[in-house]
């Protein structure tokens, strides 16, 4: 009898194999030579995904081939890619229309000179809640902020961390983040119930890194931005994307709602003709391709691992280990942060983590969207703050130079008290 249970559990041990292989093909090379992107990650997921295929149960690879697509095309899995879709499409058409740079403009147009530092944190955090991206916004925000550090005669780092500080804050909320889709769609919650649970839990951080920002001395230098009305009216989808998720309309209509808008104000206001709007739809869904198709690849290997008994072994291994809801939620957070200090990407972490988190989640009788905040909000944690991630590559490669990773992430305020209160929510929350 013992035999026999020991050998089932080298079995699920074995189960796990194809996140090894991931693992050790992604991150062999970025060691190697210093840059975790080196690799393509769709590559890594690949070369896993035909580990996991060999592994799937059954003698005739038509068996495999089915526990495999199975996996792959799961109701779960395909409606995570058609969001991912439609909110590429969305925040391409917006970006394109004008929108990011309307509201840069008008936020530094009406933001003064001694608070600009306070004042990047809030723009960061309301670009990156609208177009659902931290990097996109960091790259936007990034050449603004080090000018505007050379202006009030600040450390350009400090501005830059309240930049990656308020991007990393929106995409932790968005209703079209990558993130949020995948924490939401692998907890099995709604967008709203997550934003609720969400803000509670990151609003406290955020608050006090306005306030360290607005105490930092600078000397105000002058600038002069210009707007008109038409900056205005390009705010129009955002906080219509904004309102309408929030108050739980289905996200298919809201990000549908999303394109027509912005594309209709981009076809009134002359930013681009039909044609060009439509191709601005296209260019944004494929832009979106590799997600979709690590979403898959992730789906069929998580589906063999899980038949395989990998799933069981892990619940069981991490339910030993854990005492109570606190334990589990500590569990669901460091599992996550793991996760993602390996990858680099807190979408593609979630992922891959979020289907073991469900199984915590419903063991431990934690609420889904109490899981899915935490697990999104640890990944942005480890990601704002990783020196090899890609918000930080990303500002260092825009400071061309005069910046290096790690005076960055002395300023990194947010991030850090984003970790902070997920300790604390956690260690002072009163469990059933």
């Amino acid at each position: 009898m013992q035999n026999k249970t020991t050998n089932m559990k080298d079995l699920k041990i074995k189960a796990l194999i194809p996140i090894g292989v991931f693992l050790i093909i992604y991150l062999i090379p970025g060691w190697l030579s210093g840059d975790f992107y080196r690799m393509p990650i769709i590559i890594s997921f690949l070369v896993a995904a035909f580990v996991a295929l060999f592994m799937a149960p059954g003698k005739k690879l038509t068996n495999k081939m089915e526990v495999f697509t199975k996996g792959m095309g799961h109701p779960g899995i395909m409606m995570m890619c058609l969001i991912f879709i439609l909110a590429g499409a969305f925040a391409n058409v917006a970006r394109e229309m004008g929108a990011v740079d309307a509201t840069v403009n008008i936020g530094l147009h009406y933001l003064p000179q001694q608070v600009l530092i306070a004042g990047l944190f809030i723009i960061g955090c309301f670009i990156s809640l609208a177009v659902g991206t931290s990097v996109g916004t960091v790259v936007a925000l990034t050449p603004v902020a080090i000018g505007l550090g050379e202006a009030i005669d600040i450390n350009a780092a400090v501005a830059v961390g309240a930049t990656i500080g308020g991007a990393m804050f929106g995409d932790n909320l968005s209703m079209i983040s990558d993130t949020t889709i995948a924490a939401t769609r692998t907890q099995n919650c709604q967008m709203k119930d997550k934003f609720r649970a969400n803000i509670k839990l990151v609003l406290p951080a955020a608050i006090i890194s306005l306030i360290i920002y607005l105490l930092m001395p600078s000397t105000a230098g002058e600038h002069t931005i210009t707007i008109n009305w038409i900056d205005y009216i390009k705010l129009i989808p955002y906080l219509t994307v904004l309102i309408a998720a929030v108050l739980g309309m289905n996200v298919f209509l809201v990000l549908s709602m999303g394109i027509i808008l912005a594309g209709g104000i981009g076809l009134i206001t002359e930013d681009f003709h039909f044609w060009s709007f439509l191709s601005s739809i296209n260019n944004g869904m494929q832009g979106m391709a590799e997600i979709v198709v690590v979403s898959m690849l992730v789906g069929a290997i998580v589906e063999v691992v899980r038949v395989n008994g990998g799933i069981d072994y892990l619940i069981t291994h991490i339910g030993k280990r854990t005492k109570g809801q606190k334990g589990a939620e500590f569990s669901i957070a460091a599992l996550t942060g793991i996760v993602n200090v390996f990858t680099a990407n807190n979408t593609i972490a979630i992922l891959m983590s979020g289907p073991i988190v469900k199984n915590i989640a419903d063991k431990f009788k934690i609420a889904p969207q109490r899981s899915a905040s935490l697990m999104d909000t640890a990944s942005c944690f480890v990601q704002g703050t990783l020196p090899y991630g890609a918000q930080i590559l990303a500002a260092i490669g825009l400071a061309a130079g005069a910046l290096s990773p790690f005076e960055i992430m002395s300023y990194l305020f947010y991030p850090y008290l984003m970790g902070i209160t997920v300790i604390l929510s956690i260690a002072l929350k009163k469990t059933c």
